[in-house]
């Protein structure tokens, strides 16, 4: 989400309904489903990398990543 946008009202009704496992599983969910994107697009930039190349340059961008 952008700074200047705002979560609308309906969606913070459902986040608040939602347990902590469900909150949890989709956290979850949210991270591999970014992770994949981020390798298939490292393949798709680098196809002479080795997977383990591509995997190794996946995590460095994800733990170099600031948080918040």
């Amino acid at each position: 989400m952008l700074a200047d946008e705002q979560m609308r009202p309906e969606y913070i009704a459902i986040l608040r309904r939602m347990t902590w496992d469900e909150k949890w599983i989709m956290i979850h969910k949210l991270y591999r489903d970014d992770r994949n994107l981020r390798l298939a697009d490292m393949r798709a930039q680098h196809p002479d990398w080795s997977e383990e190349q591509v995997k190794r340059e996946v995590n460095c961008i994800i733990l170099s990543m600031p948080e918040g």
